[in-house]
């Protein structure tokens, strides 16, 4: 398999043996068995059918921020985009931008062309393909509201392109959580705006993001999902749940809706703090909270 590999992409972007810890926002994880720079398309219109064929697992890897990787690491192939995966063009108000770039980027970028309208995103973590897969938001905005079409691609390689309507966006949901896509580009419709007051509205959202969650810990943002009629952190505080620890991982004292890396957390510390959460959760108040944390390998 690394032979054909090879034949698409060159040696020094296969990497063996990677401590994801230094892939994901909770700084915690073993190692990735392999992990393959994408620079090009191409390179991932012939692997992806290929793993398909051969039935080898993979995972499309974004900035990392709503992932915990379980400490025994992950045997199948990580893929993560590089440079030219990443790239942002404007032209007038749309912005053409590629999975592997940040929406902080991204939102910078809208903001050096005075387009309003990605000041929400501007303190995501998170990656473009990450952004439209989980139509990401905060401060009452998200994704759905300015994605003009997304260019995915498909198990054989073949790229469709998506418009709004059909990527079925919804709470931390869109069409490709189900269907087997790789988001490869999205076009953002943005409107003319007055960049001060771009930037003040960032500024403002950022001082908001620092004055009501602890930022100054590793985390996943918020780790659950809001249910339906509920706030899962007030849950989690009524609950009598914050604060609550097992090893280095911890209900944050400042917003219970975030499970935080306190220094010294591993994995297993984190995925017992939110099976805790949930059981005490729902034994008290008979309400399932899911989580927006995905899970990938051996715990």
């Amino acid at each position: 398999m690394y032979d054909y590999i090879k034949t698409i992409i060159p040696g020094e972007r296969i990497l063996f043996h990677v401590p994801m810890s230094q892939y994901t926002t909770f700084r915690v994880g073993g190692e990735a068995e392999c992990m393959l720079m994408i620079q090009k398309e191409e390179e991932l219109a012939e692997l992806i059918p290929y793993f398909n064929r051969i039935e080898q697992e993979y995972f499309i890897l974004g900035n990392g921020s709503n992932l915990l990787v379980g400490d025994k690491g992950y045997q199948g192939i990580v893929v993560k985009f590089g440079e030219e995966m990443s790239q942002i063009q404007v032209e007038d108000t749309r912005v053409f931008v590629k999975a592997g770039a940040l929406l902080s980027q991204t939102a910078a970028a809208a903001k050096r062309h005075s387009l309003a309208g990605l000041e929400f995103a501007a303190g995501i973590p998170g990656s473009m393909g990450g952004g439209i897969v989980m139509n990401a938001g905060a401060y009452d905005g998200d994704m759905k509201q300015i994605v003009e079409s997304v260019r995915v691609m498909d198990r054989d390689g073949q790229i469709l392109t998506l418009d709004n309507d059909t990527m079925e966006f919804g709470y931390r949901t869109s069409i490709i959580k189900n269907r087997p896509f790789i988001v490869v580009e999205a076009v953002l419709r943005l409107t003319r705006g007055n960049q001060e007051q771009i930037g003040a509205r960032m500024e403002e959202l950022a001082l908001l993001r620092k004055s009501k969650q602890p930022l100054e810990y590793a985390s996943a943002g918020s780790t659950f999902k809001r249910p339906e009629g509920y706030f899962a952190g007030k849950l989690i505080m009524e609950a009598g749940l914050r604060g609550y620890r097992i090893g280095g991982a911890q209900v944050s004292n400042k917003h219970c809706g975030f499970i935080v890396n306190t220094g010294k957390a591993t994995a297993a510390d984190i995925k017992e703090v939110i099976e805790e959460v949930q059981e005490r959760v729902k034994e008290r108040f008979h309400v399932t909270l899911e989580p927006e944390v995905v899970f990938l390998g051996d715990f």
